[in-house]
């Protein structure tokens, strides 16, 4: 229903969702969930923080999230067999491995912005034609494509639309839990700390 709906290439056996969390700017991380043949993969799970993003600005915290994960997918991808990233011992194996395989149907949780985003990405790294994207937004969940102002008609109470707010759910839930691991840490440490022989 999702390939007919969305007009994927084909049938989208993995899926993949983003979101962002933060608190005014603090904290920010990202989450990367994952659905395989509509089953959550916990191992395939990633969690981000955010590196370059100063302030709130959730497309630039989007933009660094994909761009991070899709740029590991293409180091994996390149990888020569022998003698290349994938050889040089078990962490480096480790580091790469995790992003080995795109997604079917690349889901972000928010609207027309989010997608948007989503789409540059792919078009920068030249996976346009190999990664199709789309956006739930929350509100009226409503699903977006590129190319396309409107949302696509899912209809409501289908198992298409039960999927992907089911991957979106997970994808905020994941977000939120590492954004109050996060806050917790931060806000039990103390300027004290710091101080050698200070227990």
């Amino acid at each position: 229903s999702l390939q007919s709906l969305l007009q994927l290439p084909e049938a989208p056996l993995r899926i993949e969702c983003y979101d962002m969390a933060h608190l005014q700017g603090t904290d920010y991380v990202g989450s990367m969930v994952v659905l395989e043949d509509g089953l959550p993969a916990r191992r395939e799970y990633r969690r981000f923080k955010i590196r370059t993003v100063a302030g709130n600005d959730d497309y630039a915290a989007m933009r660094e999230v994909l761009s991070r994960r899709l740029r590991a997918y293409l180091t994996e991808r390149d990888a020569p067999a022998e003698g290349g990233v994938a050889d040089r011992g078990a962490g480096s194996r480790r580091a790469t491995a995790r992003f080995r395989y795109p997604p079917q149907l690349l889901l972000v949780d928010g609207g027309k912005g989010q997608l948007a985003v989503a789409a540059d990405v792919v078009r920068e790294l030249g996976l346009a034609d190999a990664i199709p994207v789309a956006a739930l937004a929350k509100e009226h969940e409503e699903v977006y494509v590129p190319g396309s102002g409107a949302p696509v008609r899912v209809p409501r109470g289908s198992d298409a639309l039960y999927m992907l707010q089911v991957v979106r759910d997970e994808a905020h839930r994941f977000a939120n839990a590492f954004h109050r691991e996060l806050r917790g840490r931060r806000m039990t440490r103390s300027e004290l700390d710091g101080i050698p022989g200070l227990g």
